[in-house]
């Protein structure tokens, strides 16, 4: 069994590290074995997959057991800790073209969400049957959520009308249910649970069906995805509480721990996606002669290797330590910080790796059927969505500030 670019970190020495090498190799099996050979297909398609290889990415991510991420075993999910879920998405970064999209999964925002809203959303969506989307950013408020325009109204007791429109809707060209950002306004009609006119940051789950939502533009992206990251617009939606994830007003709270952990996971989606680069860019220069040596021998070739080797280690022990702090219950707003610390690194690091890599395989670099160059367009993104590394610098450098930099740094 292939355990990956990874491979095991070295030789188990108790529980712990035996499940995790186990889950480990077993995400590294699923990814070689059945999301790899699909790349180039979903490649030369621009992005979607034929049903039946949609299906069986579905069928065997359930059967393998890599799915599901952190969500608890009763709703689907595997219940993995944040190590162990870092472990999968490692693995699940070295592959391209978004072929991992189609493992069932779902947002971390649902674990605020009631019972109901957990069976009717959360759970399907774990067996693979409908997809969510994330709806927070706007055409005037990329990075900076105080500029939100999106609103929800109270239209009397226990009702809400939803306006706004949301850019970079990923996964909203397919999803089942938009979870959406607003700020929950009460009306002066009564039936208000604060002062009117006051403007709360809420998290609504909206289907995606409901009279008013439309998707008004779905433009084209640099990488080839299954899914869109569409314009949607929300025209006088009526909502209940009953759509409400959370509690009124607990929006931005939810989002953080939200943003949190889909920075970790670029971190670690970098980290695998650099061990891929750095597996194949050694192959290659290792095995090609130019000038009467190898590749590997020429320092102009081999330098820059070892400078991703570099980047991809540290990378990874710093997005490694905060998944370890979140394990340990350390605190939010600091986990917070270091989530931003590691996404910042990884995401620079993993472009800096690509593009030494691709200049190794020289011509062949450039041809979209080589790894290397389908990394390098893909993982442009992941210095611009969630938060782009400008804005990551100014939350490391608050957080130096106001949780010092022993805290941030030790």
């Amino acid at each position: 069994m292939s355990v990956g670019a990874s491979g095991p970190a070295g030789p188990p020495d108790g529980p712990r590290d035996r499940r995790e090498a186990e889950l480990r190799e077993r995400a590294a099996a699923f990814v070689d074995e059945v999301l790899v050979p699909l790349e180039v297909p979903a490649e030369l398609a621009g992005g979607p997959l034929p049903a039946a290889d949609v299906e069986r990415i579905r069928t065997t991510s359930l059967a393998a057991r890599v799915h599901g991420g952190r969500h608890a075993v009763a709703h689907g999910g595997n219940g993995w800790t944040t190590r162990e879920w870092f472990l999968v998405e490692e693995q699940l970064g070295r592959s391209t073209n978004g072929v991992s999209w189609y493992v069932p999964n779902a947002y971390n925002v649902w674990k605020a969400a009631g019972p109901a809203l957990v069976e009717r959303w959360l759970v399907p969506a774990l067996r693979g049957e409908l997809h969510d989307a994330y709806a927070v950013t706007e055409a005037d408020a990329g990075s900076d959520p105080s500029q939100m325009t999106t609103t929800a109204r109270r239209a009397g007791p226990g009702r809400w009308v939803l306006d706004g429109e949301k850019w970079f809707v990923t996964f909203g060209s397919v999803a089942a249910v938009v979870v959406v950002m607003a700020w929950a306004v009460d009306g002066a009609d009564g039936g208000a649970d604060g002062p009117d006119g006051e403007r709360r940051p809420t998290l609504f789950a909206v289907p995606a069906d409901a009279p008013g939502v439309e998707v008004v533009d779905d433009p084209p992206f640099t990488h080839a995805y299954p899914h869109g990251h569409p314009t949607m617009r929300f025209t006088g939606v009526e909502l209940t509480d009953a759509d409400v994830i959370g509690a009124v007003g607990e929006g931005e709270e939810i989002q953080r721990r939200w943003f949190t952990e889909e920075r970790l996971a670029i971190a670690a989606r970098c980290s695998g996606a650099m061990q891929r680069l750095l597996e194949e860019g050694v192959a290659w220069a290792a095995g090609r002669v130019q000038g009467g040596a190898r590749l590997l021998d020429h320092q102009g070739v081999s330098f820059p290797l070892a400078d991703s080797a570099a980047d991809a280690a540290a990378g990874r022990l710093l997005a490694f330590d905060v998944a370890d702090r979140v394990d340990a219950g350390a605190d939010e707003k600091l986990v917070h910080g270091r989530a931003s610390m590691a996404k910042l690194f990884c995401s620079e690091a993993a472009n800096r790796c690509a593009d030494r890599v691709l200049q190794v395989f020289g011509g062949r670099g450039y041809v979209r059927t080589t790894a290397a160059e389908r990394l390098w367009r893909e993982l442009r993104v992941d210095r611009i969505w969630e938060g782009t590394s400008e804005v990551q610098r100014m939350i490391v450098a608050r957080s130096l500030e106001r949780r010092g930099v022993r805290a941030m740094l030790l």
